[in-house]
């Protein structure tokens, strides 16, 4: 896969996004967020990208510093406005005067400022495209950043598994097809099993993990989609043609459901 300029990517969505909702009405609902308005929508990126600024600006080793140095959210649609544009180049400002090694907070394993910019790339492009269904003017992902989306997706946001966690795999192994792309994903299936580190309770969750573990032959089922398409269906966003699924992908499903809110 090619590895796409994410800050080029950040600058890009971005301005996508604040071009749309600048002319949404405020209170228009969020079709893939329902609890949403394009108010909350726009303060919602502004916050998470404010946060990650404030991560990799002063190299935090602890989320409590950036949680407490959130600004409150501005009462009018034009405040919030102004405040989006200031978010997006303090991140921006944060990540560039960083290297992908050097060592900063995460939610995930990698605890690195690579991981914020990939991540950072990937959490404007979907809500981008929340921005356009809002305003009904949908237009594709560019389709390197989405393949590299759909990566992260199966690699961290679905495959990531917690610490001390157990992988359970099931026979067998499924495939997602990126068609214009021509990449490939094999997967297995599963469960992770343990007990959480921060509240002491058991977990058995379904997951995946990537590659066949050994297991040779047919994949049990295929998943076949545009690299954009692909992305958008595994943040359970609308996409312009449905993924073909041959085989029995029920537990992909299950997975994705449990996975993505």
């Amino acid at each position: 896969m090619a590895t796409p300029n994410y800050m080029d990517d950040i600058r890009r969505e971005s301005a996508r996004f604040l071009q749309c909702l600048s002319g949404a009405d405020p209170q228009a609902p969020v079709p893939t967020c329902p609890d949403w308005t394009a108010a909350d929508l726009l303060w919602h990126l502004t916050e998470v990208q404010l946060f990650w600024a404030i991560v990799v600006r002063d190299r935090l080793r602890s989320p409590a510093a950036a949680e407490l140095a959130k600004p409150p959210r501005p009462s009018g649609y034009p405040e919030l406005l102004r405040a989006f544009p200031d978010a997006t180049d303090q991140l921006i400002r944060a990540l560039a005067d960083a290297d992908d090694e050097d060592e900063v907070w995460t939610w995930a394993d990698d605890h690195t400022v690579g991981f914020v910019r990939r991540r950072q790339a990937h959490e404007v492009l979907i809500h981008r495209l929340d921005a356009e269904l809002v305003v009904g003017a949908v237009t594709p992902l560019d389709a390197d950043l989405a393949e590299d989306g759909v990566d992260e997706a199966l690699t961290v946001i679905y495959g990531g598994h917690r610490a001390g966690a157990t992988f359970h795999h099931a026979p067998g192994f499924g495939r997602v097809i990126s068609a214009d792309t021509r990449h490939h994903w094999d997967l297995t299936l599963g469960r992770f099993t343990g007990t959480s580190r921060t509240t002491g309770q058991p977990f058995d969750e379904p997951t995946i993990s990537l590659g066949p573990h050994d297991q040779h032959g047919t994949p049990s089922f295929t998943v076949t989609a545009s690299a954009a398409d692909l992305d958008a269906w595994l943040w359970r966003r609308p996409t312009g043609a449905a993924p073909v699924i041959v085989g029995d992908a029920a537990p992909l499903l299950t997975v994705i459901e449990h996975g993505v809110g």
